[in-house]
């Protein structure tokens, strides 16, 4: 596997140390804790500049930086998630986002006028007559899509003639 495969693999991991407030790692207890070797961490961080200190280890908060910027995490992606049933109600509601680098910025489902009232992350559910307009004035960049399987097709025609590329499958 190569760095680059295995670079998000040490964003999540860094991640999950700042949660419980981990601040300073060495290249050998991150090696026994991800399942690598120290000369294997040590060769993926050099190959982007020298991220730690010998002897001091790494800055758990400033290496998750280092790499999230190299993924392109803070990067916002503008994102609409398209099908607001119970699947696309959980996904919208605890994921987080923006730690990944992306933006929730619109919601829409073919029975928005069911919903009229939810409002998800204080955004509300639009109509799907609505994409067009949306999409020119916010030009999201990702969609989510948590939708049947069968209408997967048409809706991912329909957001790559808006410009949308980028997907995150979830039909079901």
């Amino acid at each position: 596997m190569s760095v680059i495969k295995r670079l998000p693999r040490y964003y999540r991991f860094l991640g999950e140390l700042k949660k419980n407030n981990i601040t300073r790692i060495s290249s050998k207890e991150l090696s026994q804790r991800m399942g690598l070797t120290a000369s294997q961490i040590r060769q993926d961080l050099n190959c982007f500049g020298g991220f730690g200190q010998q002897g001091y280890g790494y800055n758990v908060e400033q290496l998750q930086n280092e790499i999230g910027a190299i993924l392109g995490v803070q990067n916002g992606f503008k994102t609409i998630l398209f099908g607001c049933g119970n699947l696309g109600r959980a996904i919208a509601s605890h994921m987080t986002f923006e730690d990944r680098g992306f933006e929730l910025v619109g919601l829409f489902d073919s029975n928005a006028d069911k919903m009229k009232d939810l409002r998800i992350k204080g955004l509300s559910v639009y109509p799907v007559e609505d994409l067009e307009v949306y999409c020119k004035e916010v030009e999201p960049k990702v969609a989510v899509l948590c939708v049947p399987t069968e209408a997967a097709p048409e809706i991912v025609e329909r957001l790559v003639k808006l410009g949308i590329t980028n997907f995150w499958n979830f039909s079901h």
